[in-house]
């Protein structure tokens, strides 16, 4: 839900005198929130299905075939400037077909919600050096091919086309879509946000049947927010009257869209709908397993905490179910999903059953045939499998919930284990591998080491791709602040923390200090990897910045992470105040000077942790808070809460406006108009109470800014009042 931001474009001007001259440090508060000085990365790899390349799109217009091991570029397969009816200079992204034969590129992407966008895509037959537009209708979603290449679906207003590239020819495959009421192949508002569906259309193995889901969203509640002139970028149309932004958002515990799936046959045209119970309520993933009679569809019931696989057969339309789920509290359905992959006689899952994320290997009619890892600790990626081997590989914080670790296990004849770690250093560490898992692109981080990208094959590497050594070197000679891990004990749970002190710290001195936190279910911001931020330029202007992860949060058990459960803000408050208690202690710290921020979920606790009757917090940032969960949306909400219904007691005493009456301190609130994740209203509720009340509090609110208030200068202008406001506040 609110883990991630997306940009929309904004700017705030006259905010500069706020805040002192940048002269106590060489990191200035730009460098810090614009990202000016980025780490470098390698780039998106596209694997081969040869297993010793990889594809690469370089400056927007060319697409190199690349070494693995020498890094050399074997092939130009295409460039802008010599492709055959290429009027396009440059493009935003590309997909190779399965033979690798045929490039699917788009360009002028324009986003939609958080994770879609529309664009105008092109096919290029490698071969012929020929590009194509994909379809006449300008900008479409979700383009896909088949296995075979010969045919690409994709979305237009709502309706699903079939382009088949043979013969240059277009298919209608459903007619109902309009917006506002049908979705066909891409998803609603909430299902992007919350299960992270882009696209739900999906080919069988061979070709013959294209299944997708639709979406009926008519009962959903329709949301308006305004939109106004405003500035970068400017709309002069809402000049004189402000205009509207109007879409489907279902809140808690009202009516979400209805959902099913159907097959197309692709020579018989005919559209089948598919046998799932009565009582299915979110479908979050379709996809084929080997077999073309194999529809893999996973349901949840809407409390999120029971799960069922089937595997339908798309001709006939009946469904076998394979496995199924229940948890006390919830499923997490996107660690699920995201590490769920099926093989020709088996399936790979991720589950918390044991009170730990571990994987499990289920033969086609559901029954268990090993589970893959075990231990007091989390798998929290799973990157595949090697049959030739026996071999898995996965990502795991088998080194501690601050680190991430990528391992291997293989099995031998007689079942037994071994595990291997691949990552060779302690820290925050990843890999992308090649289809036959010979070679890896590994990254590594820690909090003193910027990004490094290495390639491996094996346990040996190969080369260097990035290490980002003068980027390293820049901050290494700065007088830039560094984070120091610590623990703290409150209600007899130990906490993971951090705390950055200024360069120039005197232990003989009393700071004032800020408390950052996200704080929401599954989340972890005390972590082991490379940051830069405002937290180390906000330290070295005479701040002491501490971050804790408290109860409900991740990398944990999941009896640690589901102790919210029904009652969200209440263990993450008492943590928050136990930490503060905790820092207050320390000889170091005025006591009288700790605030408090945070955004998204962090702005809700934020707010929550400041109504504790035993708050120390003097100040507080909450920006784009939510302020009741009856406000959020259905997925989100019910996963934690379950329904207003069901949870009233829950939802009463989870609510940041019922919990006013006991708020102390000055808070700072902050959100943008267009939010369409956490509305205003959140904002607006929260302050006509607090007003009602006799209450007061600062505000601002950014015109025609996102969820993410982002875009030309606009997040410097945003930290600048945040430093301001408590600046202001620890004279």
């Amino acid at each position: 839900m609110l883990k991630r931001l997306f940009i929309l474009i904004s700017i705030i001007t006259g905010i500069s005198l706020l805040v002192k001259a940048e002269s106590n440090s060489d990191l200035t508060l730009k460098q810090a929130t614009l990202q000016i000085d980025r780490v470098k990365s390698p780039g998106n790899w596209v694997p081969s299905i040869d297993g010793v390349s990889y594809y690469k799109m370089e400056g927007g217009s060319k697409i190199n075939k690349i070494d693995y091991r020498t890094g050399k570029v074997l092939e130009t397969i295409f460039d802008a400037s010599t492709a055959r009816n290429c009027n396009v200079k440059k493009f935003d992204g590309f997909e190779m077909s399965d033979d690798e034969k045929v490039i699917l590129l788009y360009t002028n992407k324009k986003s939609i919600y958080r994770r879609s966008f529309e664009a105008e895509y092109y096919t290029i037959e490698i071969k012929r050096n020929l590009l194509k537009p994909l379809t006449d209708k300008g900008a479409v979603r979700g383009a896909k091919f088949s296995h075979d290449a010969r045919m690409v679906a994709f979305v237009y207003e709502n309706d699903i086309y079939l382009k088949k590239l043979d013969y240059d020819s277009e298919v209608r495959v459903t007619n109902d879509g309009k917006v506002g009421e049908i979705i066909n192949g891409v998803s609603d508002w909430v299902y992007e946000e919350e299960f992270y569906i882009t696209n739900s259309m999906t080919f069988s193995p061979d070709d013959t049947v294209l299944s997708f889901i639709k979406w009926n969203e008519k009962n959903v509640g329709e949301y308006s927010l305004p939109l106004y002139e405003g500035v970068c970028p400017a709309y002069s149309e809402f000049s004189k009257y402000p205009g509207a932004f109007t879409y489907k958002y279902p809140v808690a515990g009202t009516d979400n869209s209805i959902v099913n799936v159907y097959s197309y046959d692709v020579e018989t045209r005919k559209t089948k709908q598919m046998q799932l119970p009565e009582n299915t309520y979110y479908i979050p993933d379709i996809r084929f397993s080997k077999s073309s009679d194999r529809l893999m569809v996973i349901t949840l019931n809407r409390n999120q905490n029971e799960l069922r696989i089937f595997a339908v057969n798309p001709k006939s339309t009946i469904a076998k179910q394979v496995y199924t789920e229940t948890s006390e509290s919830w499923i997490d359905i996107n660690a699920f999903t995201a590490n769920i992959k099926y093989y020709e006689n088996s399936f790979v899952l991720l589950s918390s059953k044991s009170g730990y994320a571990h994987l499990y290997k289920y033969n086609n009619s559901g029954n268990l045939i090993r589970q893959i890892t075990k231990g007091d600790w989390n798998v929290t990626d799973y990157y595949g499998y090697n049959p030739t081997t026996d071999t898995y590989y996965f990502q795991s914080t088998e080194e501690g919930p601050l680190n991430r670790t990528v391992s291997k296990i293989k099995f031998n004849a007689k079942g037994v284990a071994t595990t291997t770690r691949i990552s060779k250093s302690l820290g925050w560490n990843s890999a992308l591998f090649n289809t036959n898992f010979t070679y890896s692109l590994m990254s590594f981080s820690d909090a003193k080491t910027p990004n490094q990208y290495t390639l491996y094959s094996g346990d040996k590497k190969v080369r260097d791709i990035e290490l980002n050594e003068s980027y390293a070197k820049v901050y290494a000679s700065s007088n830039i602040p560094q984070k120091k891990f610590f623990k703290c004990e409150v209600d007899g749970n130990i906490l993971n923390g951090y705390m950055i002190k200024p360069v120039n710290f005197d232990a003989n001195r009393k700071y004032p200090v800020i408390m950052c936190q996200y704080s929401g279910p599954g989340s972890q911001s005390v972590k082991n990897s490379w940051s830069l931020s405002w937290e180390q330029y906000v330290a070295n202007e005479g701040f002491i910045v501490v971050c804790v992860d408290g109860r409900g949060t991740g990398a944990r058990d999941k009896a640690w992470e589901s102790c919210v459960y029904m009652n969200l803000g209440h263990y993450e408050s008492i943590d928050q105040v136990g930490a503060s208690k905790y820092i207050a202690s320390l000889p170091y710290v005025d006591a009288s000077k700790i605030g408090i921020y945070g955004w998204s979920y962090g702005g809700y606790e934020t707010i929550m942790a400041m109504s504790q009757k035993n708050s120390i917090f003097a100040a507080g940032v909450a920006i784009a808070p939510v302020t009741d969960w009856r406000f959020y949306d259905t997925i989100y909400a019910e996963r934690y809460m379950r329904t207003p219904q069901q949870n009233e007691a829950g939802y009463n005493s989870s609510s940041a406006i019922k919990s006013i009456a006991d708020f102390k301190g000055r808070l700072l609130i902050i959100s943008g108009t267009l939010d369409d994740n956490v509305h205003i209203a959140n904002t607006f509720q929260y302050t006509a109470e607090l007003t009602n009340q006799n209450k007061i509090c600062d505000m601002m609110i950014y015109t025609n800014k996102n969820h993410s208030i982002y875009g030309c200068e606009t997040r410097y202008a945003l930290y600048l009042k945040v430093i301001d406001f408590f600046k202001s506040q620890f004279k």
